[in-house]
């Protein structure tokens, strides 16, 4: 439902995967994070225009939101922003040496697929 943005995340997705393929054989690593839905004072302000009642607490409206427009989820709830860092922090370390060229999702089991 947002052609946009599945357009600039498949652009990334080929810019960082031929970045990699650029540095063969060197010590370096490009990969991509793809978050899920990002708790942020923006998303919550989306949420609320989108709620039944727009007053209601915002876990509610966060319950509300994924039970109706992102069921698919399995962690039914927003991915904190220090959940994604975690990962990118990762990525940064030279714990994931051998990661090169692959696209990581931190969005809580949206995307429902294996690959």
């Amino acid at each position: 439902d947002m052609i946009h943005y599945a357009t600039s995340k498949t652009a990334q997705l080929s810019i960082s995967r031929g970045l990699a393929q650029l540095t063969r054989g060197t010590n370096v690593t490009v990969n991509s994070v793809l978050p899920g839905p990002t708790r942020s004072e923006g998303i919550e302000a989306f949420l609320r225009s989108q709620a039944s009642d727009p007053s209601a607490p915002i876990k509610q409206i966060e319950a509300e939101f994924f039970a109706t427009a992102r069921s698919a989820s399995i962690l039914q709830r927003m991915v904190e922003a220090e959940e994604v860092a975690n990962l990118v922090a990762y990525l940064a370390s030279p714990r994931s040496s051998a990661t090169n060229g692959a696209a990581l999702r931190a969005e809580g089991g949206l995307v429902n697929t294996i690959a």
